[in-house]
């Protein structure tokens, strides 16, 4: 695993949590619409744990999206661990603003005051300062 790579964990588990986010926000839309009718006729073939499904389904998502952050958290603490080991301060702030905050590559040139083929230069250089600790996962 690259340097780069490793950076970029917790962003791609942030898209996973938002994906699972908005699965159970239409879930729970869906459960809305689920409704039981009441009648004197037969009962017939109606699904009538439909409601509990979806709500079971809802309930094992959230389960996920709550472990998905406790990973997230550790993750994110590692990697800012990590981004703390690099001595010079530009290349801290350049990884942090980046792989802890999510921003652009425009974002980072306009808060850092730099061109935007400069930060891509710095980028680069930090990266090369990165020691992960287990040396395997990095080249």
């Amino acid at each position: 695993m690259t340097a780069r790579e490793y950076l970029g964990q917790a962003y791609r588990i942030e898209q996973r949590i938002n994906s699972k986010v908005e699965q159970v926000a239409s879930l729970r839309e869906l459960s809305l619409k689920v409704t039981t009718t009441l009648s004197d006729a037969p009962k017939g073939s109606r699904n009538v744990h439909s409601k509990e499904k979806i709500v079971t389904k809802m309930i094992d998502l959230e389960n996920e999206i709550n472990a998905d952050i406790d990973a997230l958290v550790d993750l994110k603490k590692e990697i800012l661990s990590v981004i703390k080991s690099v001595e010079r301060v530009e290349y801290r702030t350049l990884l942090e603003m980046r792989y802890l905050c999510y921003n652009s590559w425009e974002q980072i040139a306009i808060g850092m005051g730099y061109s935007l083929q400069h930060v891509f230069r710095l980028h680069s250089k930090a990266l090369k300062e990165i020691k992960i600790k287990d040396e395997s996962k990095c080249d």
